[in-house]
């Protein structure tokens, strides 16, 4: 097995480009590999197959929310077993539940620091 083979994939679903940006460039420099969408249906295809260690989602987007998002995701066989992290500005106790019903595995509320999201990043990435 070489180093690149070894290497985690996280798609990160965020309808603002500053902020895939910032995820993108705090996963690449970790040592992940990232594939990026700018709603939940753009996620959705870029679900083609291939391995995807972890997912990075955004709730409130344009075309698919990531509630219907990760919903979504969990119908897929390939990935059912995928986890999603939410990271969004919403706070709200009942927008995580439902998240949780959905899901989702975390819940990063925005703004947060990189470190931070590394962290539940690590955590949660399948082998």
């Amino acid at each position: 097995m070489t180093a690149t083979d070894s290497r985690k994939t996280v798609l990160i679903v965020d309808d603002s480009p500053s902020l895939r940006q910032v995820v993108h460039i705090a996963l690449v420099s970790a040592g992940y590999d990232v594939i990026e969408a700018a709603d939940g249906r753009e996620g959705l295809a870029r679900l083609d197959g291939r391995r995807i260690h972890l997912i990075i989602s955004d709730v409130n987007m344009p075309n698919m929310d990531g509630i219907a998002f990760v919903r979504a995701v969990k119908q897929l066989a390939d990935y059912r077993f995928t986890p999603i992290i939410m990271l969004t500005s919403e706070a709200q106790e009942d927008k995580k539940i439902e998240g949780q019903m959905a899901g989702a595995k975390a819940w990063v509320v925005k703004p947060f620091q990189p470190e931070q999201m590394l962290k539940a990043v690590a955590k949660l990435i399948l082998p």
